[in-house]
């Protein structure tokens, strides 16, 4: 038989969109437009509606970069219409979209004239239902965002879009329609049998008998129809259509549990406040697909989100929580925001939850049992026990899929934590979360499913993201005629419980993938927009400070404990916290926005420390000192107050051709170029600093990442590297930490000083290094060569620390060049190590090199700046301030100390009348740490102390508490009473702890007459 299916195919596809889609609408109506264009931000409708509004035509140029632009429609539904069977009357929307994608351009709100917000409308999502009868009037606002498109195609080249002050106000859109449509419900039906048998045939083989039949079905739909009549023959291209539809999927198809979803990115390439409206657009939308498909369940993470829309959009927010009560809109995550795992401290994605779970309980009455991170840039190993202490039972992931060197072997897992906490996890094979249930995606997640014949059950979240306005009644009509359709996996629309529990029972023991999904991609993000990750390390911790102060003031002194301010600071902070802005992956605005809300942060959290101090140390003439550390500092007890004391002497001096600093532990020689060239560690009669080789060297590469420039630091970086060892100063001065060396250097147009100091006591070497930073793709690091045989290095992360190769033997190994650490990384043979600890820092890389025939030694760097140029062209330019230690002679223990040491300083306290504060509890083994002192959430007054064990081992301890209590009680993060894995036994001021290697305990003590 002579038949060319190429033609075949060509053909189709030439009537599908010349004739078929042209004929979506029967006819088109126009109608009366006027504008009114917003001076600078956006503002409320009824705002809006006062102003004076002009006359608006179709062709018209409109909206300068981030500008709102109202436009008024008024018109009549045509009497006529009503004489129209199988249709409906639609507004038809274009603002100038450009159709290649759903989102990152112009997006518009549709009011009714009373103000409530019927829909979005978006490039792929056009249409608004006209509840208005034949003859009926049309009178209706679309409240218009010209948003830039700062993707510009991912070309990641610089664009002035991402700060207001460089966008400029040249019109971006041009309105193309804003009329009545009348939409022909067969013609529409047709296109969606097209579509899906279309996509389905794109994913069969060629010599397939089923995509022949779908082939010759089509070819006659497309001869029976008539080109200049598609209404009036749309019915017959349906019939020949039905058989090829109607044939069911095999028994042993792959099922796909569908899930609407709308990924929005908090603030990402656009600022917060468009977020706000981008929310408000897709809600809305979802809300109007509910009410059509009954059976339709969309899932939504981000308590953030839902809070901006009941603080923006209370009447919409009613009809979300109208929607929840019935199962149709899925509050997801538990999470504040769609977080960040890596940077975040452990506190930090504790409150995460109790931020997130909190908010959905009080307004939904649902307690989220799925953590929803589609998207985040890998995931820490200390997330599973987090997870579990919050009450969750499943976690949903799709990241790990963008690789770039090995494919995770498991789409169904159980995930282990360093505590050994495991958790039920999904990473759909659809490798999206974004999908439209077309036939490519379809099989791609059928033949990508790692668990063939031992599970048949995947998740695909479908709906258009960040500004995309979420699933689409296309995509409805997609999964209705994909239920059962034989080539197809079969497609139910569904929610994420109903997937994990049926997921869990056909997978009751699914494969175990042990410590941190880290992400061979993104590795940059570890430093990028280094201002702001010090705003969320030093607000973590000022946090840390303020509750444990204002806590200790409440049960001591009687004074208020200031929950609504620390509620505030900490949503805040957690919502910088997002996977797009504290990773520096976000444009210019989001940052100036980020620092500003830091300062606001610590501002506030400050005057909380200062009135908290005053209640317990009163007013008076002198000074005292506050140790908010879990550890004593300088003779000041852990969570107590002293006098201060007396200033550390630092010596340095000149010695011969370079310079010396020295005290009773260890002697460091600097040379003439400020290059540390000898470590000697006199306890252990040992050189730290390998022949030949110079410490504290900082290291200037091209950064020149093959793709995304702010999230990428790819491995080619090592092969440009240029050592920074001209020196413009070296002397001996009194700096930031007492009698230092400093050192100043410039290169290019740039400058960095660094202070040396050493502590009077103990092996420990201060480094303070201030950069006026002026590069652009450029990474600069800071080198520690080690005269240490390690085989792995040891990096604190939330609540424990993990252990990574230092070699590369496998892909997994190489993959892994630039790691996260948090306040410390520490490197050591059995019975000898070094730990180095950091202030603001997170980009790490630790290898082994060798060194003088058989020796090997290892070096670790702080990837201290980068200087991208997309999405934000003046990213990290300025001032940096950043501090390092070096313990030598420091197992894990050491290191766990110095961390908390560098980052919760001694904080003095002046015109107080006593110098003392007793600590309000106490432990007596370093290996269980404090993470936090606070009152409890449900403001009853009763104490939270959270504890986890530090070191990696099994421990003991005694926690002593000075307060009455009427008892201790063992809880999850919510502080719900659950069954007590380390409580022993408990009197009046002793409880007795056992814990589990890293394991996380929060105690709840019961507070009488509060």
């Amino acid at each position: 038989m002579h038949y060319d299916a190429t033609l075949v195919e060509a053909r189709v596809r030439r009537f599908r969109g010349e004739r078929l889609v042209p004929a979506l609408y029967r006819r088109t109506e126009p109608l009366d437009l006027a504008f009114w264009e917003v001076p600078d931000e956006p503002v409320p409708f009824a705002t809006a509606v006062g102003q004076q509004f002009l006359p608006a035509r179709h062709g018209m140029v409109w909206g300068k970069p981030w500008g709102t632009v109202w436009f008024h429609a008024e018109g009549k539904v045509p009497a006529a219409w009503a004489e129209e069977k199988d249709t409906r009357a639609e507004l038809v929307v274009d603002l100038g979209f450009t159709a290649q994608q759903p989102g990152f351009q112009a997006e518009g709100t549709v009011y009714s004239s009373s103000g409530t917000i019927i829909k979005g409308v978006e490039p792929l999502n056009r249409a608004v239902r006209l509840d208005v009868g034949a003859g009926g009037e049309i009178d209706l606002y679309i409240e218009a965002a010209a948003n830039p498109n700062v993707a510009q195609d991912f070309l990641f080249i610089p664009t002035p879009y991402g700060d207001k002050a460089t966008a400029g106000d040249a019109r971006l859109y041009r309105l193309a329609q804003i009329e009545a449509g009348l939409l022909d419900l067969p013609v529409w039906e047709l296109q969606q049998d097209v579509e899906a048998l279309m996509g389905l045939m794109g994913e069969l083989p060629e010599s397939s008998q089923r995509r022949a039949e779908i082939l010759r079905a089509l070819d006659r739909m497309v001869d029976a129809m008539d080109p200049d009549d598609v209404s009036g023959t749309a019915a017959v291209g349906r019939r020949i259509l039905q058989p090829v539809l109607a044939q069911p999927a095999a028994a042993s198809a792959h099922h796909l549990h569908a899930v609407g979803h709308a990924h929005i990115d908090s603030a990402w390439l656009w600022p917060t406040r468009e977020t706000v409206r981008k929310v408000a657009r897709t809600f809305s939308n979802v809300c109007d697909l509910i009410d059509e498909n009954p059976d339709f369940v969309f899932a939504a993470s981000s308590a953030q989100q839902y809070a901006w829309l009941k603080q923006s959009y209370p009447e919409l927010f009613a009809r979300v929580k109208e929607k929840v009560a019935a199962g149709n809109f899925v509050p997801v995550g538990g999470m504040w925001v769609e977080s960040d795992t890596n940077l975040p401290g452990g506190e930090a994605l504790v409150r995460q939850f109790v931020a997130g779970k909190g908010f959905f309980l009080r307004e939904f009455g649902i307690d989220c049992e799925e953590v929803w991170l589609p998207d985040s840039f890998g995931y820490s190993a200390a997330l599973p026990q987090i997870m579990a202490a919050a009450g969750a039972r499943w976690f949903l992931t799709q990241k790990i899929s963008w690789n770039e060197t090995n494919r995770m072997p498991h789409h169904t897992f159980r995930w282990e934590g360093i505590d050994g906490s495991r958790i039920f996890t999904h990473f759909p094979p659809v490798d999206t979360y974004n999908s439209d249930l077309g036939g490519a995606e379809l099989a791609r997640a059928e033949r990508q499913y790692a668990e063939k014949g031992n599970g048949t059950t995947s998740m695909v979240p479908f709906g258009h993201g960040d500004g995309g306005g979420g699933p689409t009644r296309e995509m409805i009509a997609a999964a209705r005629r994909t239920r059962s359709l034989e080539g197809s996996p079969t497609v139910e629309l569904s929610s994420p419980r109903t997937f994990f529990e049926a997921a869990e029972a056909e997978y009751a023991e699914p494969p175990v993938w042990s410590g941190e999904l880290y992400l061979e991609f993104h590795r940059g993000t570890y430093t990028s927009q280094a201002r702001t990750k010090r705003g969320n390390r030093r607000s973590e911790h000022l946090l840390r400070e303020a509750e444990l102060w204002a806590a200790t003031a409440a049960v001591r002194a009687g004074a208020p404990y200031p929950a609504e301010e620390l509620r505030k600071a900490w949503e805040t902070v957690l919502l910088q916290q997002f996977h797009d802005i504290l990773p520096g992956t976000s444009i210019a605005w989001v940052y100036q926005e980020a620092e500003r809300n830091y300062a606001e942060v610590a501002a506030t959290l400050g005057t909380i420390i200062e009135a908290a101090a005053h209640e317990l140390l009163g007013r008076g003439p002198v000074a005292a000192v506050l140790n908010a550390s879990p550890y004593p500092v300088a003779g000041i007890a852990a969570f107590g107050a002293g006098p201060e004391p007396a200033p550390e002497k630092r010596n340095v001096s000149r010695a011969g051709d370079g310079f010396v600093l020295e005290n009773d532990a260890v002697r460091i020689f600097v040379d003439q170029a400020g290059l540390i060239r000898s470590m000697y560690d006199k306890i252990a009669d040992r050189e730290v600093v390998p022949s030949g080789s110079a410490a504290n060297l900082l290291q200037l590469h091209r950064d020149t990442p093959t793709q995304w420039d702010a999230w990428d630091i790819d491995e080619h970086y090592r092969r440009n590297t240029v050592d920074l060892v001209d020196v413009s100063a070296l002397e001996i001065v009194d700096g930031p930490a007492g009698t230092a060396l400093r050192i100043e250097r410039t290169f290019n147009s740039s400058q960095v000083v660094q202070y040396l100091s050493l502590d009077s006591r103990a092996p420990r070497l201060e480094i303070s290094t201030e950069v006026d930073w002026h590069e652009q793709k450029k990474l600069l690091k800071l080198a520690f060569p080690l005269d240490i045989h390690a085989e792995r290095a040891t990096s604190e992360i939330q609540f424990g620390h993990i252990h990574r190769p230092t070699h590369a033997n496998t892909s997994w190994d190489a993959a892994r060049f630039e790691t996260v650490a948090h306040r410390w990384v520490h490197v050591g043979e059995p019975d000898y190590g070094v730990a180095v600890a950091n202030d603001s820092t997170y980009g790490h890389d630790i290898t082994r090199s060798a060194h003088s025939g058989r020796a090997t030694t290892t070096t670790v760097r702080q990837s201290l700046l980068r200087a991208p140029v997309f999405p934000d062209p003046a990213a990290d330019q300025g001032s940096h301030r950043m501090a390092t230690s070096v313990v030598l002679g420091a197992g894990i223990p050491e290191a766990v100390a110095e961390g908390y040491r560098l980052n919760l300083p001694l904080r003095t306290i002046g015109g107080v009348e006593r110098t003392t504060v007793d600590p309000l509890v106490r432990l007596d083994n370093p290996a269980l740490v404090v993470e936090a002192v606070k009152l409890a959430e449900d403001g009853s007054g009763d104490v939270i102390v959270r504890v986890y064990e530090a070191h990696g081992t099994r421990a003991r301890g005694t926690l002593t508490t000075d307060f009455s209590h009427n008892g201790v009680t063992e809880t999850d993060l919510l502080e719900r009473p659950r069954e007590s894995s380390a409580l022993r036994k408990s009197d009046a001021n002793n409880t007795e702890l056992v814990l589990r290697p890293f394991e996380l305990v929060t105690l709840r003590f019961g507070v009488p007459g509060r």
